[in-house]
């Protein structure tokens, strides 16, 4: 490989070293102003996209190796990556392409699995890792405050039952 595509496969393999997951997307008639959009987007996801070469991908992917995705290295690819939360992108990604009619998903890697679109949109529709956690919380703590209730009940109705009767008493 010539030098400066060496340095740019370095770049990207960088990148995606310190990334859970990488999603690869067509962006097939995107404008460059919509791209750029689309990126702002993702940065507020805490992801980023680069436009990429389909062998230098494929070069890539097999030094890091990561699963071959050579099905959906074919075309213009656009790769999304980020160290947060791959179903904030994965929303970004979709809610975009539901409002420009681009890119579309091919496929991608997450925690070194293959994924394919529907994997990601499905990943999408999750709720947030911040509503996941609340919930899971609830869950956890569900029991606790019933066991707290269950053993309470008692005592009060004690309580409410020596209180009753020193009432009629007096």
């Amino acid at each position: 490989m010539r030098p400066e595509k060496t340095a740019i496969a370095d770049e990207i393999k960088a990148r995606l070293a310190d990334s859970p997951y990488v999603i690869l997307t067509d962006f097939t008639g995107l404008k460059v102003s919509d791209f750029s959009e689309l990126r702002s987007r993702l940065a507020k996801a805490g992801a980023r996209a680069m436009v990429v070469k389909n062998t230098l991908m494929r070069h890539t992917l097999k030094d890091l190796k990561l699963p071959d995705l050579n099905g959906a290295l074919q075309g213009p690819t656009a790769i999304v990556y980020g160290a947060k939360d791959v179903a904030a992108a994965a929303t970004v990604l979709k809610a975009f392409a539901k409002e420009f009619k681009k890119p579309k998903i091919k496929a991608g890697i997450l925690d070194r699995m293959a994924l394919t679109a529907e994997d990601i949109e499905a990943i999408a529709d999750l709720p947030s890792r911040e509503v996941l956690m609340a919930q899971l919380l609830r869950v956890l703590s569900s029991p606790a405050s019933s066991l707290a209730r269950l053993l309470n009940a008692p005592a009060s109705q004690l309580v409410q039952a020596i209180r009753a009767k020193s009432e009629k008493a007096t």
